[in-house]
């Protein structure tokens, strides 16, 4: 039998990334324990403000069709919230709403985005962005995001590999593995680009209100100069802990919205009215449990930095935003795959390989920081024990 050729395109881009976190739930299901740090799931329940509303909307019978590009509600307290973030009016014409950013981002790429045309997209990356753009047709084009510039985005980099089939700048800022974020400065040098060179700028800012204290966010959307290239992703999953509504939304010109239309409709025709008035009452007013969320990741990353870094050779990379910390193990001669991997047999500690998020993370790993402080800790102690048998340190 035939099958699409969006099959083969995405046939090496599918589970095997998450190898590690498959084999530590099979093994916490066989009844072993298991401190589990692979992925970002938010430490603390839906608001239960939040659910009140969802409840309350479904009993008051907002149960029936949609529209393709949202309730009215949600997209009115979504132009409110990007027009007092901006400084500039921003429409309900500019918005559509759909199930997550997940979603979002591929209703996105598939508008701007078709077969041969290249993406720069920033590596290391989010585990499922190749998928993304591959399943358009498009080629990722990695950009080296590099340790010692921080995991920043450089202007030179993504100069260096603009070709005359390159259409698109593909940004995730708060980064995701690194929690690096883009400096304003960062963002305008970018646009430079973009505009020199015909490019949408695609921001994925689903970490926005995860920041560390003493950190600052920027969007190329608050940037007036770069407001017709410019297409933002955010959802309610990380900053209101609601990941399982998959509530979304994409912000751009308003002839990318119009065009986006058709695209969202042929996917999903309308979302879940009382989603929409549970994500409305979300946005409407600063989350109540991201600055708590904030301020617990940014300590358990901070205390990872002293539980590990220089520690038999590991190098931590300090997050400034997000829910990961990640840590150079290059020094114990493993991948970051066979590390995560005899991590996980030997000590019953699950960590995401770097290999997972790009080749510029080859040798690293990832830790999440949604777990309690004591459970990182310990975590920590084992980390550095694993390495220290490798490079035959133990004592």
């Amino acid at each position: 039998m035939k099958y699409a050729a969006i099959t083969d395109r995405l046939a090496h881009l599918g589970g095997a990334k998450w190898e590690v976190h498959a084999r530590a739930k099979a093994l916490q299901a066989a009844g072993k324990p298991i401190i589990q740090l692979t992925i970002g799931e938010p430490d603390v329940a839906t608001p239960p403000a939040l659910i009140a509303e969802a409840k309350r909307s479904m009993d008051a019978g907002r149960l029936g069709y949609s529209n393709g590009r949202g309730e009215p509600d949600l997209l009115a307290a979504l132009a409110a919230r990007y027009s007092k973030r901006t400084g500039r009016a921003i429409s309900t014409e500019q918005i559509a709403c759909l199930p997550g950013t997940q979603t979002s981002l591929y209703a996105v790429l598939l508008t701007l985005t078709g077969p041969g045309d290249e993406v720069l997209v920033g590596d290391p990356l989010y585990a499922t962005y190749e998928g993304l753009i591959a399943a358009t047709g498009a080629v990722a084009v990695p950009v080296p995001l590099r340790a010692e510039a921080g995991f920043r985005m450089q202007a030179a980099d993504v100069a260096a590999r603009i070709t005359p089939r390159s259409r698109m700048i593909f940004l995730n800022t708060p980064h995701n593995p690194t929690g690096a974020i883009l400096t304003a400065d960062d963002l305008a040098a970018l646009g430079a680009l973009a505009k020199a060179h015909d490019l949408w700028m695609l921001s994925d800012e689903v970490y926005e209100e995860l920041v560390f204290d003493g950190g600052k966010f920027a969007s190329p959307l608050d940037n007036a100069d770069l407001a017709d290239r410019v297409v933002v992703t955010a959802s309610i999953s990380k900053s209101h802990a609601a990941p399982g509504f998959r509530s979304g939304w994409c912000v751009g010109p308003e002839e990318f919205s119009a065009r986006l239309l058709p695209v969202a409709e042929t996917m999903l025709f309308g979302n879940q009215p009382f989603i929409a008035d549970m994500t409305a009452l979300a946005v409407s007013a600063p989350s109540e449990v991201a600055r708590g969320m904030a301020q617990r990741f940014a300590r358990r990353a901070a205390l990872i930095h002293d539980k590990l870094h220089g520690v038999n050779g590991l190098r931590v990379h300090k997050p400034d935003a997000g829910m990961f910390s990640v840590v150079d193990v290059n020094a114990t001669g493993l991948s970051g795959e066979d590390f995560a991997l005899g991590l996980l047999d030997a000590e019953g500690v699950a960590v995401m390989p770097g290999e997972s998020f790009g080749a510029a993370l080859a040798g690293w790993i990832r830790i999440s920081l949604t777990q309690e402080d004591a459970l990182v800790a310990e975590a920590c102690a084992r980390i550095a024990r694993y390495a220290a048998l490798k490079q035959g340190l133990a004592a």
